[in-house]
């Protein structure tokens, strides 16, 4: 059998099939098909952008005071939430959001003096 047949021979197969063929090849020759899928998975994952980011507040830096006023305004909280945030840095101020919308807060933030990280 020539190697054009089994390729001819494999395309008729459906996928459970093609899962038999390669458990029964796995079996006869004592391999694994696991680590070459896997790594083509990884590669994969690692090819697809990110699209989540998460903001980091670091630090306060010099104007404590208009950090907070910012991380109210970005998040909505209240004075004292914003402060203990702050106070507590670092921490996270936002997750799971658009790159443009980290990108906006961390300029926001950079403005007013503080130390923020993109994840």
């Amino acid at each position: 059998m020539t190697n054009e047949q089994i390729l001819e021979a494999i395309k008729g197969m459906s996928v459970l099939e093609l899962n038999d063929l390669v458990k029964a090849i796995e079996e006869e020759f004592g391999v694994t098909a696991a680590a070459p899928v896997a790594a083509a998975g990884a590669v994969a994952a690692v090819a697809e952008e990110q699209s989540e980011f998460d903001v980091i507040l670091t630090g306060a830096g010099a104007s404590k005071i208009n950090v907070i006023k910012a991380v109210r305004e970005i998040t909505g909280l209240g004075l004292k939430e914003a402060k203990d945030l702050v106070d507590n840095a670092p921490k996270a101020l936002k997750e799971k959001v658009s790159k443009e919308e980290a990108e906006a807060v961390q300029a926001k933030l950079v403005e007013v003096g503080a130390s923020v990280e993109v994840k």
